[in-house]
């Protein structure tokens, strides 16, 4: 059997080393956090602008856009690009609808005639 104080002193000493060690890691840790920080920040920054709508464009290249959006509408899909008031307007004047969630043509004053 095992003699109970060596057994708490070997104990003492591993947490010792554990002590030891883990300051260094908890840096290691503390230092990869903070580049990928910088890193997110630096996306950020560099990311363009939102723009301000958005034209879904149909399923090929052939196809009629489906819907004109306000700039980062949850339902717009995929296949949508940014354009500018005056794009928006035009497409919601030939006849694209308007998305029904966020109301483009509330947004840019367009009423049907």
């Amino acid at each position: 059997m095992r003699d109970p104080v060596s057994s708490r002193l070997d104990l003492l000493r591993f947490l010792e080393r554990v002590q030891e060690t883990d300051p260094e890691r908890t840096r290691r840790w503390i230092a990869v956090e903070e580049r990928r920080e910088q890193e997110r920040r630096r996306g950020a920054e560099a990311r363009p602008p939102r723009p301000e709508w958005l034209l879904e464009l149909g399923l090929n290249r052939d196809a009629p856009p489906n819907m004109v959006h306000v700039g980062g509408c949850h339902m717009a899909g995929k296949r949508s690009q940014g354009i500018g008031r005056s794009d928006a307007l035009r497409w919601l004047a030939e006849g694209i609808p308007a998305c029904t969630h966020c109301r483009p043509d509330s947004g840019l004053g367009y009423l049907e005639g």
